[in-house]
């Protein structure tokens, strides 16, 4: 795809928004809906790319799963314990998710599946999902460096295993969920830190029994999620609420364009993900919460916007896992603050779709921005409020085939004097079909 150039705001944002709805949430739907008996409706999925994968893959396995009338999606499940072998190889595209949750299901059931992925997948590591589903009997083999393609068997039956995750992952503690849902006994998963919990929420919404403490660990409380295995889980009709990684990058771009003053309706408001929420109003952010409200057993509320000055700040590392994702957004906000922002406890941030640490020092520096990349953060030195001179004539930001860096400099181009231009906005359609056209949208918008 051609390079795309995002120019300067020509106008604040303003108006109402709806983003699409969250991705994590999406995935799991259509996984669960699968794994039920009878027939599930899931409103508000995200259509992107990832997503599109995990519905590709749950019809492999053997669930009946299309889109209905208005965007709705049904789903016939294969039941748990009943899925098929599939046919070929699981195209996964990008989606580091519908890997790695989708072999938790794979790992209890005695099928084998091929999983493969595109470039900047194939160059993820799967081993922390690889080891905890071998304990439990699962035949994994990949490729060198614990990268796809990877071939698996399911154990039937598996084993119940006690899982202490060695770093906070919601992708690995899922993943051994899953498993446990087919495994005979109860499968425990122990979190120093909390992650996403997602699939509890929704697990317990599908029928299956779970039981979550806390007992004290070296650090302190540690939570412990154990699953009662051969579950039987029921069809349930679902309503994903708007995500808040995708609403991130319109919360610091109304944050940073002078005059902007934008409500985003029905963003995801759970605790384990309202980290970005935090850290920008602790860098003088004006958000509010209106409607509060809980939709499919997730907290909801409506999000208003307005410009403000902004000031660096040190982010507690204890926000990250409720917040990876948004990082590169917020250090977009950061490049636009008065003083210095420091970010520390993000090597997490080096094995997604790409090395977003040093992709995001990468593109901050070249579109004008002080960065100072270290192993685990990055510290960047803020305009003050200035906007950012852009990326020079005939350069363009290595956006890594990864969306969120893509987005993230996006926002950048519309606080920029010369605008932002990206080597390939491609990338964006994983997760944020419409974008570009959102972006538009806000700036062309009646204030409110």
């Amino acid at each position: 795809m051609p390079a795309h150039t995002i120019h300067p705001a020509s106008a604040p944002l303003t108006g109402r928004i709806a983003v699409p709805g969250d991705k994590s949430i999406s995935h799991r739907a259509l996984m669960f809906a699968g794994l039920a008996v009878g027939r599930s409706t899931i409103s508000g999925l995200l259509e992107g790319e990832d997503v599109l994968a995990t519905a590709a893959a749950m019809r492999a396995f053997g669930a009946h799963v299309e889109r209905g009338d208005e965007g709705t999606w049904i789903v016939e499940g294969a039941g748990l314990g009943s899925l098929l072998d599939p046919a070929g190889a699981l195209d996964m595209g990008n989606s580091g998710t519908s890997t790695r949750l989708l072999m938790g299901l794979v790992a209890s059931h005695g099928i084998h599946a091929t999983f493969i992925g595109d470039a900047s997948l194939s160059r993820r590591p799967m081993e922390r999902v690889m080891t905890p589903l071998a304990r439990m009997g699962a035949d994994i083999s990949a490729s060198p460096g614990g990268t796809l393609p990877l071939m698996m068997r399911g154990a039937l039956p598996a084993v119940p295993i006690r899982y202490r995750l060695p770093v906070p992952s919601a992708q690995v503690k899922s993943a051994v969920l899953l498993a446990g849902l087919n495994t005979p006994g109860i499968t425990q998963v122990i979190e120093p830190v909390a992650t996403r919990d997602h699939t509890e929420r929704m697990l317990e919404g599908f029928g299956a029994r779970l039981e979550i403490d806390e007992e004290d660990g070296a650090g302190g409380k540690e939570r412990v999620i154990g699953v009662h295995g051969e579950a039987d889980l029921a069809p349930l009709d679902v309503t994903v609420p708007g995500d808040p990684s995708a609403a991130a990058f319109f919360m610091v771009a109304a944050s940073i364009v002078p005059g902007s003053d934008l409500a985003i309706e029905n963003v995801g408001m759970n605790p384990t993900r309202a980290g970005l929420v935090e850290a920008l109003r602790a860098m003088g952010a004006d958000i509010t919460e209106t409607n509060p409200r809980e939709v499919g057993g997730e907290p909801v509320a409506d999000l208003r916007v307005r410009h403000a000055a902004l000031s660096g700040a040190d982010i507690d590392p204890a926000l990250a896992p409720a917040m990876i994702d948004e990082f590169p957004a917020l250090f977009v906000a950061a490049a636009f603050a008065q003083g210095t922002t420091t970010t520390a406890g993000l090597e997490e941030l080096r094995v997604k779709e790409s090395d977003r640490l040093a992709a995001m020092a990468a593109a901050l520096t070249l579109a004008g921005a002080r960065v100072t990349e270290r192993e685990d953060g990055l510290v960047i030195h803020g305009t003050g409020g200035d906007p950012l001179p852009g990326t020079p004539k005939g350069a363009a930001v290595a956006t890594r085939l990864d969306h969120r860096i893509a987005m993230s400099m996006a926002v950048a181009g519309l606080a920029s004097r010369e605008g932002v231009t990206l080597d390939d906005a491609a990338p964006i359609a994983t997760s944020f079909p419409g974008f570009m056209n959102l972006l538009e949208q806000a700036a062309l918008e009646t204030p409110l």
